[in-house]
């Protein structure tokens, strides 16, 4: 499994500890039953940013700590130089790159995501967590879906949702698809 990856079940597990708490709190935080939280902390397993928010939220701790592993230090303003975000590609579909991740107390994590296509017929994974999300595209055509809903989005498309429904998204036309996504 990606080496991104098992950092951060290595980050999970750690922040576990030093909480002292069970596998059973953690699971019930992530809605998901104890073996398939344990998968993620094994590192074997591809780990949602929609896990990784919820236990951020619930333990009042920065999501970008979690993604990667670095503790925000600016509280004025923080500069996110061109391509110099702190990234993680969790999956081959997915990069994301954070764009305030030395901020700290955010009340928002904007984020630069790449999405990769996928192969014909594979399944479009969908997500939940507390909070509201923008997607602004970027470049490309995006599948989005939302409760059910398809929409397709294309450059200069915009969507800002309830971030609890069930949503996912997938590029479209076999081409990469760029977006900035702010999760509040």
């Amino acid at each position: 499994m990606n080496e991104q990856i098992k950092q951060i079940a290595e980050r999970l597990t750690g922040l576990r500890e030093v909480l002292e708490i069970g596998a059973e709190e953690m699971a019930g935080v992530c809605n998901l039953p104890v073996d398939e939280y344990l998968l993620l902390e094994s590192g074997t397993v591809d780990i949602s940013v929609s896990v990784l928010h919820r236990i951020a939220q619930a333990y009042g701790i920065e999501l970008t700590v979690l993604m990667f592993g670095d503790e925000p230090k600016m509280s004025s303003y923080f500069v996110t130089r061109k391509g110099r975000g702190v990234a993680v590609e969790r999956t081959k579909a997915y990069k994301y790159q954070s764009l305030a991740a030395g901020f700290t107390k955010r009340k928002a994590d904007p984020f630069l995501v790449t999405v990769h296509p996928k192969p014909d017929g594979e399944p479009m994974y969908l997500n939940t967590h507390a909070g509201q999300e923008y997607n602004y595209v970027i470049s490309g055509r995006l599948l989005f879906q939302i409760n059910g809903k398809d929409l397709t989005l294309e450059e200069g498309d915009s969507v800002y949702f309830n971030s609890e429904l069930p949503h996912g998204m997938k590029a479209l036309d076999g081409q990469t698809v760029t977006f900035l996504a702010v999760i509040m």
